[in-house]
């Protein structure tokens, strides 16, 4: 289940309201950290960025793959917990503007997670310790811990045991 808030508007294209649900000067500040930090190869500057410059709430030994994109007019809302990895062109949403009303929520990405390159997720997601997010998949709800989603929309792959994770972990080394 999504944890989002819905805002009904009164015509057919909710984006115009943008200035009014955000503000000119935070969403132009926020762009210009987002690119910078996209652009950069330092993963210790993108978390401090992202912790520092835009209010998002970062873990210990995150990993924030080049090109990743965070929401820009809520970075606040996502929280990235320990070792979690972001994949090359990933994009996390906070907002949703669609025709008739636009949705804010929050996104949440537990402990141990890897997010797949070009992998989208939405508002008001939460994305349990341990879970993998294939690349390309769209996660529009919620993702049990220790699960491996995939597609688009993203459903499960399989369960994980945690041993897994720790086998998967120390292959690469």
């Amino acid at each position: 289940m999504r944890r989002i808030k819905r805002y009904p508007v009164k015509d057919k294209n909710s984006l115009q309201y943008w200035p009014r649900v955000v503000g000119r000067l935070k969403a132009t500040k926020n762009f210009i950290v987002i690119q910078i930090a996209r652009y950069s190869p330092s993963m210790r500057l993108k978390a401090w960025m992202f912790r520092n410059l835009l209010g998002v709430k970062v873990g210990k030994n995150v990993s924030i793959g080049l090109m990743a994109m965070i929401d820009i007019f809520y970075p606040e809302l996502i929280t990235l917990g320990n070792e979690v990895i972001l994949g090359y062109n990933c994009t996390i949403l906070c907002h949703e503007f669609l025709r008739h009303e636009y949705r804010l929520g929050p996104v949440e990405i537990e402990d141990d997670v890897m997010i797949g390159a070009n992998s989208t997720i939405l508002p008001g997601v939460k994305i349990g310790r341990g879970a993998v997010v294939a690349a390309g998949a769209l996660v529009d709800r919620d993702v049990s811990p220790y699960t491996m989603v995939g597609g688009v929309p993203a459903r499960v792959i399989k369960k994980l045991q945690v041993e897994e994770q720790a086998e998967n972990v120390v292959k690469l080394y």
